[in-house]
């Protein structure tokens, strides 16, 4: 898998080569200061995962995110914490905070690669199957999966496909997010952001921007926390 870097700080795209370097399948093919370059790069050339930062002189990386190819996958690389839920909005595969470590960084590469493979596969027949009281049949990798609606953590959606997490298994299949949203009981299933449907009964802890479910970490999308703070957990506190 080949990258690209976008960084207005030198010291910062040096930080994240390095960080290429030291990971399999990986290929840094450019490296850029700002958006007007990157744009005419993108242009001519097939990339397939972009290291963002987001505060940059002029248009910021948020915004040029909007306009980069659909099968180009996006993790932003910044030093603020206040933009994580702004950057799931716009499909950004992760978001890592600077210092970025190793281990942290290959574990979004590892995520990227996933969905790169995806989107080089012709047409990958997946979808949900049947639905009952308490279960689901999702078609994936030419089989049919039976998930029950209480082993799903949360589900994540990036472009065309989502991806069902489970406790020790994850299920990836063609579909937009919004259709298995609205396959799904409200009751359990709440969508938090543009990318994330969670299983509110699997919910460990919640802060204002963040729901935390096992190790994970899922980003609230400013359009959905409302709803989401009203309906299921303000009035959970004050229904004890």
């Amino acid at each position: 898998m080949n990258c690209i870097i976008v960084d207005d700080e030198p010291l910062a795209r040096k930080a994240i080569e390095k960080l290429v370097c030291q990971t399999e399948n990986l290929e840094t093919i450019a490296s850029f200061n700002g958006a007007d370059v990157t744009r005419e790069f993108l242009a001519k050339n097939t990339v397939d995962l972009v290291f963002l930062d987001i505060q940059m002189p002029g248009v910021n990386g948020i915004e040029f995110a909007r306009t980069i190819p659909k099968k180009t996958l996006v993790v932003f690389t910044t030093a603020f914490h206040e933009f994580a839920s702004e950057s799931y909005e716009v499909d950004a595969i992760d978001y890592l905070i600077k210092p970025v470590k190793l281990e942290r960084f290959q574990k979004a590469v590892e995520k990227a690669q996933t969905y790169c493979k995806l989107f080089h596969t012709d047409g990958i027949n997946s979808n949900i199957e049947n639905i009952t009281d308490d279960y689901i049949f999702v078609r994936a990798e030419r089989r049919i999966f039976k998930v029950h609606f209480s082993d799903i953590l949360y589900i994540e959606g990036l472009k065309d496909y989502v991806v069902i997490y489970l406790e020790n298994q994850k299920v990836i299949t063609l579909m937009n997010i919004k259709t298995i949203h609205d396959l799904l009981p409200k009751s359990i299933f709440v969508r938090v952001s543009k990318s994330y449907i969670i299983n509110v009964n699997n919910i460990n802890s919640v802060d204002n921007n963040t729901v935390y479910i096992g190790e994970n970490e899922i980003p609230i999308g400013n359009i959905y926390r409302d709803y989401f703070f009203n309906e299921f957990v303000i009035r959970k506190i004050l229904s004890k």
